[in-house]
């Protein structure tokens, strides 16, 4: 057999890592730090897909919709060194299971404290944005003593505040998306579906790129993704109804640091947490739209590991 020549090996090897350079130059999403894993974890009625990893005082990480718990992979990074790290995909959503009831952030809530109790943890700091806000709030209600401290970020809370004036907003219009004819409209067009929201609710869509971008619209195109999610919004009349109840029994007292993106909800976010909690600060992520740890990963990050590691 003819010997290979090492020169042009070497050559061929030094392309392939170099190529695998630029993939990974390329991969906005960015990967969860070496020693996570995963697991999926049964609650009442769904499959929670959960990420755990690193030591210390607990902190669980929620998303919401757009988004999975792959979004918090530079937080997790930054924290994991001084805190164990749990990152759930919300019941429907990523690579949880999607079943066809329990949308509701009550119900969510719940998933949240099994997927908590599987884990022996009980208590840990909170970080959510979008929907994970009100599943967020739905569990520090239910459950005040299992959440030490709470990062709320960029997105409002069913039936708190100036909950109907918000529900006005053109930009919304997507919470009241449904109907029979909804997922064949979306089937196969979830790219389209998907870059609607990152590109009005962002301060700079190009801060959403490509490979984001390619990535999310993946995992909604599952089957059964889409459908869920709109469960998610349809639920949100329900939410406000339980979330009125929650409040009426009395305010939080964990502190909670309420950031806002300067393009979006930006003060508002502490005004509306100040209807339901006793200690709150308010912060805003300058330069940024509601994707913030697409368009300002490193001020948020540092926001909230500020915020921890004072309180």
């Amino acid at each position: 057999m003819r010997k290979v020549s090492a020169i042009p090996m070497q050559i061929m090897l030094a392309a392939i890592a170099a190529f695998a350079l630029v993939l990974s130059a390329s991969a906005a999403v960015r990967p969860f730090p070496p020693g996570f894993r995963t697991q999926d974890i049964k609650t009442d009625g769904a499959t929670i897909h959960v990420r755990v990893g690193g030591k210390g005082p607990a902190v669980v990480m929620l998303h919401g919709f757009g988004d999975t718990g792959d979004m918090w992979a530079p937080l997790a990074a930054a924290l994991a060194k001084d805190h164990t790290i749990i990152v759930p995909d919300l019941r429907g959503m990523g690579l949880s299971s999607y079943p066809d009831t329990g949308y509701d952030k009550k119900t969510q809530a719940q998933d949240i404290a099994r997927v908590m109790d599987k884990l022996n943890v009980q208590k840990a700091d909170l970080v959510t944005h979008d929907i994970g806000n009100m599943v967020g709030y739905a569990l520090a209600a239910q459950y005040p003593d299992r959440v030490t401290r709470w990062v709320i970020i960029d997105a409002p809370l069913p039936g708190i505040g100036p909950w109907d004036e918000i529900l006005k907003s053109p930009l919304l219009w997507h919470f009241n998306f449904r109907g029979p004819d909804v997922d064949r409209l979306v089937k196969g067009r979830e790219r389209i579906y998907l870059d609607r929201f990152w590109n009005e609710l962002s301060a700079n869509p190009k801060a959403i790129d490509e490979a984001t971008r390619r990535h999310y619209a993946k995992i909604y195109a599952r089957p059964g993704a889409m459908h869920a999610a709109f469960n998610q919004f349809a639920a949100f009349s329900q939410d406000a109804s339980d979330n009125k109840a929650f409040a009426s029994k009395g305010k939080l007292t964990m502190p909670i640091l309420a950031l806002g993106a300067e393009k979006s909800f930006g003060a508002q976010q502490a005004a509306i947490m100040r209807e339901v909690g006793t200690n709150v600060e308010g912060g805003i992520i300058a330069n940024s739209g509601h994707w913030i740890m697409e368009e300002q990963p490193d001020a948020t990050v540092k926001a909230i590991r500020d915020f921890l590691e004072k309180n």
